[in-house]
């Protein structure tokens, strides 16, 4: 088997991801297109679990912040850990709050005040803006996804805020 798949690999047939990752990729008029993001996830994983985005996303929370960030994010229920997949990082993290099915402004909040300590940002003055941008989000929302998926500090920030 392996011999086979060597010969697909080298007539470019076959493209290798990872250890036990191939994929047949699809051509365009300017070469072999790279598998998408879900679709190598999803292989590498072997289920559909899963929630992936990029922490770059952050910036369209409207908070000022600037940093762009390389790696993918990808929260589940199987994998820890760092992995290359072809010539992308992704950061496969075990989630034991759980995660929603879709990602949300109002997660996305709660997932930067979760990660604020790894984060290239001034921990202080992204608070502050939080507190002072909280109208744009649906406050019943964000409580709920602080109470669900929210760090222990993350949910006595939001909870201090809405004096709960």
């Amino acid at each position: 088997m392996d011999r086979d798949l060597e010969t697909l690999v080298k007539k470019g047939s076959l493209q290798k991801l990872a250890g036990g990752l191939y994929y047949k990729p699809a051509m365009s008029a300017f070469g072999a297109l790279p598998p998408y993001d879900n679709d190598l996830v999803r292989c590498f994983l072997r289920e559909d679990r899963f929630l992936l985005y990029s922490w770059h996303q952050y910036n369209a929370l409207g908070l000022g912040l600037t940093q762009l960030y390389n790696r993918m994010v990808v929260l589940n229920h199987k994998r820890h850990g760092v992995f290359k997949l072809g010539n992308k990082e992704f950061d496969f993290r075990r989630s034991n709050r759980g995660f929603p099915n879709k990602l949300t402004p109002e997660f996305l909040l709660v997932d930067l005040v979760n990660n604020l300590n790894e984060l290239a940002e001034d921990t202080s003055s992204v608070k502050d803006r939080i507190k002072n941008n909280l109208s744009q989000y649906d406050e019943n929302k964000l409580l709920l996804m602080a109470k669900k998926y929210g760090k222990v500090g993350t949910k006595h920030f939001f909870e201090e805020i809405y004096h709960y």
